[in-house]
């Protein structure tokens, strides 16, 4: 099907652009035999394992208009090898979106062969179509590509762990866990630098090196040193001395600056430690403050390829301080060159809402702030809307909700982001970028607003102007200098102050 999968093979065939049966002349049908669908369902799991084992999303597009690749005998063999090949692509995380294609000459019988091979979630999920077979649901028509393609302009990043450290639950009991990371701020790609070889770009590889500025030589990264780029630097004949940066110890004379080396600036920032997770007590669930979290948690997941028996060790403890409502308190280092925070480890039990998300079972680790994070807000006394006021503000705040309570926050993306993935499609697919065709999302339809909510606005806006809280203005005490007035000052006579040899001390201030 060329008109439905051109677009997406012009980055791999340019020339099909021109020339549709460029995809069928570099990878012709077979013509005397069909290949298994357990070998094409194979393929699929090996490509998506070794080309994209991070991805976010895998999906499996099957578009056929035969509905009995599988006729004839040993049929029951292959449907079989089929179904259990498929069900190793979903274990993989992988979905498998079907097409199937009926002409006016031929209908398409998914009970042929699909109804016994597909899982029941690769159709809809309509109570008929369960109930019959036979019956082909709209959902897995061709009509759906327009709603794929705009599916798969979602911009997903991948899921990737922050750390992987252990945790230590008391002296000799560790168990291995995952971080990873809930709120992540989707920014542009890495920028690269290219080549121009004529016939083709390729990658510039980048690298730092240090050089002596006296001698003009390239130095190691690990003979140097680190130090305050402040006051007197070292004698310069110190090394003659026996005292400079030599090999062995390094002794520092009074005045002189001293120097540290990478592994001694690592231990002023690690305090010492190694990447851990170390468990030091409990505390009540209701102790932890609404201001404690000041700072993006962590989700915390048992890691049991690290050790055997941490799924269940960390199980036990989510299950028990859930059931004590309680918290833990740890001592946690992420990473070998970051800062150890002490955290609140947040128990989370795994549920299923209306909407059929299922929420993991895992530790919310949550950095405490220290003592001066927290500051006591300004203003002591704020205030309040009258009744009538609040009333009015729902009035048209209740036109403008979003329906059912729901808000998708992929229909709405990054309008900065949107616009640099738009020139990069538009570059990858060798085609013009129209800046003016672009659509901001975010930006908001104001004459929908002002058609069902204008009035309402207005109104709430003449009662805002009447409301007496409308006028208070809360007093600020400044720390301005106070402006000087000309009477400040009193001009002195300099008559004989050369003579004298004294200086003139000009204006001075009372």
């Amino acid at each position: 099907m060329p008109s439905c999968i051109g677009k997406l093979t012009r980055v791999r065939f340019p020339a099909a652009r021109e020339n549709p049966d460029e995809l069928r002349e570099a990878f012709p049908p077979l013509t005397d035999k069909r290949v298994p669908m357990g070998d094409v369902f194979t393929s699929c799991n090996w490509v998506l394992r070794d080309g994209a084992p991070k991805t976010a999303s895998k999906r499996v597009f099957l578009i056929t208009d035969e509905d009995d690749p599988h006729s004839g005998a040993g049929s029951q063999q292959l449907i079989t090898s089929a179904r259990n090949t498929l069900i190793d692509l979903t274990q993989a995380g992988v979905t498998v979106e079907p097409f199937f294609i009926s002409t006016d000459e031929k209908a398409f019988d998914v009970s042929k062969f699909y109804s016994s091979v597909l899982l029941p979630n690769s159709f809809a999920d309509d109570d008929e179509s369960e109930d019959d077979p036979t019956v082909l649901p709209e959902s897995i028509s061709i009509t759906r590509i327009d709603e794929l393609l705009s599916q798969m302009r979602f911009r997903e990043v991948p899921k990737r762990a922050l750390f992987s450290t252990p945790f230590e639950l008391a002296p000799g009991l560790v168990i291995g866990t995952k971080g990873y990371g809930l709120v992540t701020e989707q920014k542009k790609g890495t920028y690269k630098y290219f080549v121009d070889l004529g016939d083709r770009m390729e990658v510039a590889e980048v690298r730092t090196t240090y050089v002596d500025m006296d001698q003009e030589t390239e130095i190691e990264k690990s003979r140097m040193v680190f130090g305050m780029g402040v006051g007197a630097t070292a004698a310069t004949d110190a090394d003659e001395e026996g005292t400079g940066t030599g090999a062995g110890a390094r002794v520092v004379r009074a005045g002189q600056r001293p120097f540290y080396t990478a592994d001694d600036i690592r231990s002023f920032r690690t305090l010492g430690l190694e990447p851990t997770i170390k468990l030091l007590g409990f505390k009540d669930r209701d102790q932890l403050a609404f201001e404690d979290n000041i700072k993006h948690s962590y989700f915390v997941y048992p890691d049991e390829m690290t050790f055997s028996g941490s799924k269940r060790t960390f199980s036990a403890l989510l299950k028990s301080l859930v059931k004590k409502n309680k918290i833990g308190l740890v001592l946690a280092l992420m990473r070998r060159n970051a800062t150890p925070y002490f955290c609140a480890l947040l128990p989370q039990e795994e549920k299923l809402d209306e909407a059929g998300w299922t929420d993991p079972a895992g530790f919310h680790l949550i950095p405490l702030p220290y003592a001066d994070d927290i500051r006591a807000a300004p203003i002591e006394e704020a205030c309040r809307a009258s009744d009538s006021l609040k009333d009015s503000a729902r009035a048209w705040i209740d036109k403008l909700s979003v329906k059912n309570g729901s808000y998708p926050p992929d229909s709405y993306p990054n309008p900065a982001l949107a616009f640099h993935n738009a020139q990069l499609e538009a570059s990858a697919f060798r085609e013009q970028f129209d800046a003016d065709a672009f659509e901001d999302l975010t930006e908001p339809k104001h004459d929908l607003i002002h058609k069902r909510a204008g009035k309402l606005i207005k109104d709430w806006k003449l009662l805002l102007l009447q409301d007496d809280s409308a006028e208070i203005v809360v007093p600020t005490t400044g720390s301005k200098r106070k402006a000087v007035s000309p009477g400040d000052f009193v001009v002195l006579s300099c008559h004989g102050a050369r003579a004298s040899g004294n200086l003139c001390s000009g204006p001075q201030r009372r």
